[in-house]
Order: structure tokens, then C-alpha cells, then sequence
């Protein structure tokens, strides 16, 4: 069984950044041109700048949520989770989102390795609120809203299909 055990590991670690049914985060964000960032294309809700900063903002607090053991959760829906200016403060903040995004995902895929049993309740957490939940919800969640930023793109023309 440890060997069953450590597939299914090793599968939801791959999750986090699958690309076997669809594009992944890095291509979506990759060359995203400066100008179109801050853009709402005509018929789509959010930019890709609050698209890429609310993927960040949610997977860091899924994150924060499984490791802080005294995780409370005061962020406020949907104010807290959504960057409200369409446009990145700077190149900087970008660049700067797109690695922190990169980093918790490393940090959600040594917790999907490392937690003894990713099936028990986080500490923090009630009722279903366990490991495996967490890194498949962050996950699901990614690739819903990387799907929306391909859509984004692409109507701002700023898509080609890579990969």
C-alpha cells in the first residue's frame, strides 16, 4: 500500500501545475504583454493583471490556511481576493505575483509530499477541511481561472497558442 500511497502523491503534486487536459498557469501568464495587462476585454469581468494577482492572493491563503497554526480566516469575500484596480501597480508587482504564485505553489507541493496522513482535518480547519482538500482546491481552483485568462487573452489578442 505505501507504494499506492506514494502515487497519489506524487498525482496531486503534478496537479498543481497539470498540463495534460489544458494550458498551465506559467504559459498563461507567459508574455503577457505590458500593455494588456491592466485591459478588460469587451464582455469579460476581470484583467488579466486580476485574474493572475486573485490566483495568487487565494492559492497564498489556501496555503496559509494548511501550515499557520494560527490561521484565522478574516480576509473579507470577495474584497480581499480580488485586486480592485484592473491595472498592476507596476512591471514590478507583476513580475512579483507571478513568482509569489510560483512559490506557494512549490510550498503546496511539499505539503501534498510531506503532511503524515493528507486526509486528516487541517488543525485550523473543520468537518471536510483536510490536506487533500486543500491542495485539490487549490488546483481546481487555478486551472477555472487560468481558463478564464486564456479566454482573456485571446480576446485582446494577445494569445498564441504555445506548447
Amino acid at each position: 500500500m505505501p507504494e499506492f500511497a506514494d502515487a497519489f502523491r506524487e498525482h496531486c503534486v503534478r496537479l498543481l501545475d497539470w498540463e495534460d487536459a489544458h494550458v498551465g498557469f506559467d504559459k498563461a501568464v507567459a508574455g503577457i504583454p505590458p500593455d494588456k495587462r491592466g485591459v478588460r476585454a469587451p464582455g469579460f469581468e476581470h484583467s488579466p493583471w486580476q485574474l493572475l494577482d486573485h490566483m495568487r492572493i487565494a492559492q497564498e491563503d489556501i496555503l496559509d490556511f494548511c501550515l499557520n497554526p494560527h490561521y484565522e480566516h478574516t480576509m473579507k469575500w470577495p474584497d480581499d481576493y480580488w485586486p480592485s484596480d484592473p491595472g498592476p501597480p507596476s512591471a514590478q508587482a507583476w513580475t512579483d505575483s507571478v513568482a509569489s504564485f510560483a512559490r506557494s505553489r512549490e510550498a503546496l507541493k511539499q505539503l501534498a509530499r510531506g503532511v503524515p496522513n493528507l486526509t486528516a482535518t487541517v488543525p485550523t480547519g473543520t468537518g471536510n477541511q483536510t490536506y487533500l482538500r486543500a491542495v485539490l482546491l487549490a488546483a481546481d481552483h487555478t486551472a477555472y481561472h487560468v481558463g478564464q485568462l486564456v479566454a482573456v487573452r485571446r480576446a485582446l489578442g494577445a494569445w498564441t497558442e504555445v506548447g
